[in-house]
């Protein structure tokens, strides 16, 4: 009888970025679900996806949380409600009284510092401009905690060149925490070049998660043929982290898990970076590199650009049970 062997797999090389994957606004986010599960029993609603991952949106639908994109999707009153991490505009927590409904509050602790910043210039009487990418949710919550058109968004340097602004000298920005630290920079740097004397925050409002994920792509990506970035399409971060990639010389693909990767793309390569956005949990991680076992005699190493040890309390609500 012959035996035939098996043909050897190639070599692959896999640097594994970290920190990775959960910061700690998602952990409390999810928590927080999970908490007022415990305490009120389900259904328990969640106003839009309460982070940007459809593992975990789907992990948390399976042990009753009901996700909805606006209260009047909620049938009764006196029921939990979370407000998601990315935050809401005031006129969704008012709402959320009016109806009766409990409002259990998790946005992230560093989205909340840019509303009050947001919200201390306004009231200095300066003129607020925001960050950030139209239409994303933390956008939306943060021009939502002023009264209607007081915030200007600003999405790139084009945007600034049409500014028309009647006091040029009484600004001040703030920025979406998930932006690219690059992109970002750039239209600042723009800002304070037309507005020299605009106002900036106090301290850096892209948070620790998104800077740290994008140092450690940066690091990895120079020595690899490819990046993997585990998360979801409408994931600001991830798709960030991706961008981040490929502007460091790296072909980069955004997955949400091994049934999407694209084969084409990783099939002559002898070294690959794996990273995670802030809300695709570790899971995700392992299945992508268990696909890769199949295929290729793996060696893993992991490259840190930094160590994170950043927790954030339960919302008040939930606290009592922690």
């Amino acid at each position: 009888m012959n035996v035939h062997p098996r043909p050897a797999k190639p070599p692959l090389k896999i640097l594994l970025c970290s920190p990775r994957g959960f910061c700690a606004g998602v952990v409390r986010a999810i928590d927080a679900v999970e908490r007022a599960l415990a305490k009120f029993g389900p259904p328990v609603y969640v106003r839009h996806e309460i982070v940007h991952n459809r593992y975990v949106v789907e992990s948390l639908k399976a042990k009753g949380a009901v996700f909805v994109e606006e209260l009047d999707e909620i049938p009764t009153a006196n029921v939990p409600v979370i407000f998601s991490a990315h935050g809401v505009a005031k006129s969704v927590s008012a709402a959320a009284a009016e109806r009766g409904l409990l409002a259990i509050d998790a946005t992230c602790p560093l989205v909340t510092k840019v509303h009050r910043e947001a919200e201390i210039h306004w009231r200095r009487g300066r003129r607020v401009l925001l960050v950030g990418h139209s239409g994303h949710p933390e956008v939306v919550g943060t021009m939502g905690q002023l009264p209607e058109g007081v915030v200007i968004l600003v999405e790139s340097v084009e945007d600034i060149d049409r500014l028309n602004i009647e006091d040029e000298t009484n600004l001040a920005y703030v920025t979406q925490t998930t932006l690219s630290l690059d992109d970002s920079q750039e239209i600042v740097n723009a800002l304070t070049k037309r507005f020299p004397k605009i106002i900036g925050p106090h301290k850096e409002d892209i948070c620790y998660a998104t800077t740290n994920r994008q140092a450690a792509v940066k690091e990895v990506a120079p020595y690899v043929d490819a990046v993997i970035v585990v998360g979801s399409p409408n994931s600001s971060n991830s798709q960030r982290l991706r961008e981040v990639a490929e502007r460091a010389g790296a072909p980069a693909q955004l997955v949400q898990g091994r049934g999407e990767i694209d084969w084409n793309i990783f099939g002559d390569i002898s070294s690959l970076g794996i990273t995670a956005g802030a809300s695709a949990p570790e899971v995700l991680v392992e299945e992508i590199m268990d696909a890769f076992a199949e295929r290729y005699d793996i060696a893993v190493e992991t490259i840190s650009s930094a160590d994170e040890n950043v927790s954030f309390p339960l919302p008040k609500e939930l606290r009592a049970i922690a």
